[in-house]
């Protein structure tokens, strides 16, 4: 029976749940983050292995969310992701037949209006922990529960006061989310006009995840090389929307030792990504 929104939730197990993927999902993913052909074909082809792009691992890793659905009390509709977290352990392997995800709630504020929960996930396979996912989950219109507030961000991985060392620029397309969700991210909030409406926005607008695999692309190029043997993790805050049709501009602060600052934007000039950071193995 799902149990309503309160601090009694943290600590809460879910059941390990198989999870499969083939180099069809990873190259499928590929495409729905942005790569291209002509200068991603490692990520693209099979005749390449493929290589698997470390944000993929949200895919699978978003199957603990289930366990938040099957045992929370949740809107669909007032849900935002606010952020996510991703730590390689190993590169991801392109075929998967027999990995399991076990997640937990690791974490519930009572921000007044709304309602933070925090999911944590591990995905292993017979070989050992393959990756670690951690998202939090921003409901709207469920705060006032009686908990506690939560830690400020404010300040978190701020960008030094200078010229970013690397400029990547990205363009989303009209059918970006119609793509996005064939992932398996199917929130209708981001294809259907009316539901996202009833959540009480304009229009339909890009998965936040989708924005973050953009993002994490342009850091494999500009810090890996490509490989992603180098990407140890990513983190960020999901800050502001994505529409069909914007540039997805990504910033980065090189401390040149494994790790580096991150800051995405519109060119509006709206942060779409906060707060972000990538550690990698330099060369």
């Amino acid at each position: 029976m799902s149990k309503k929104i309160s601090s009694d939730l943290v600590g809460i197990k879910f059941d390990p749940i198989p999870v499969t993927w083939d180099s069809d999902k990873c190259q499928l993913y590929a495409v729905a983050v942005g790569a291209k052909p002509d200068e991603e074909l490692d990520f693209l082809y099979e005749g390449k292995g493929p290589k698997v792009l470390p944000t993929f691992g949200v895919v699978p890793g978003m199957i603990t969310m289930a366990g938040l659905v099957a045992n929370v009390e949740l809107n669909l509709a007032m849900l935002l992701h606010g952020e996510q977290s991703i730590t390689l352990h190993r590169p991801i392997p392109p075929n998967s037949k027999k990995a399991e995800a076990v997640g937990s709630i690791t974490e519930v504020w009572d921000k007044g209006k709304a309602a933070v929960l925090g999911v944590t996930g591990e995905v292993s396979d017979k070989d050992g922990p393959i990756f670690s996912v951690h998202s939090t989950m921003f409901i709207r219109g469920a705060g006032g529960f009686g908990g506690e507030r939560g830690p400020s961000t404010e300040g978190k991985n701020q960008p030094p006061d200078r010229e970013p060392d690397h400029v990547i620029e990205d363009i989303t397309h009209p059918e970006q989310a119609a793509l996005y969700r064939l992932t398996g991210d199917r929130n209708p909030i981001h294809i259907d006009p009316a539901f996202a409406q009833m959540g009480g926005f304009k229009s339909t607008f890009l998965h936040g995840l989708c924005t973050y695999g953009f993002v994490g692309r342009a850091a494999l190029k500009a810090l890996c090389g490509g490989d992603p043997a180098r990407f140890t993790s990513i983190s960020a805050r999901f800050a502001d929307q994505v529409f069909m049709g914007d540039q997805i501009i990504t910033k980065i602060w090189d401390d040149g030792k494994g790790e580096a600052i991150l800051v995405a934007e519109t060119q509006k000039g709206n942060e779409v990504l906060s707060q972000a950071k990538v550690t990698y193995k330099p060369e």
